[in-house]
């Protein structure tokens, strides 16, 4: 089991290009299953967010490749994702 807190300092590795994407600032449950849709990744660049709207990254769970002891791996594309498009239309 790996906790909240732990997840949140893990940096976030993009694997295409090996940048670093950010560190989590939040995640995506579905309710009714109960499991992670979705990582967010802060992108900084906000001063607690009073300043500036930068949209963060959204990275669906299974695009999650690898979670190790200090880095997460994932495939990301150049495309941003949104919260929004991990919804299902209604």
């Amino acid at each position: 089991m790996v906790r909240i807190s732990e997840f949140q300092i893990k940096d976030v590795v993009n694997i295409s290009d090996g940048k670093k994407l950010g560190n989590i600032a939040d995640i995506e449950i579905n309710l009714d299953t109960g499991k992670i849709e979705a990582i967010v990744i802060g992108t900084g660049g906000k001063l607690l967010g009073f300043f500036g709207k930068e949209e963060d990254v959204v990275v669906p769970w299974n695009n999650i490749v690898k979670i190790g002891t200090d880095v997460i791996l994932v495939r990301f594309k150049d495309q941003k994702y949104s919260q929004q498009q991990l919804q299902e239309p209604k």
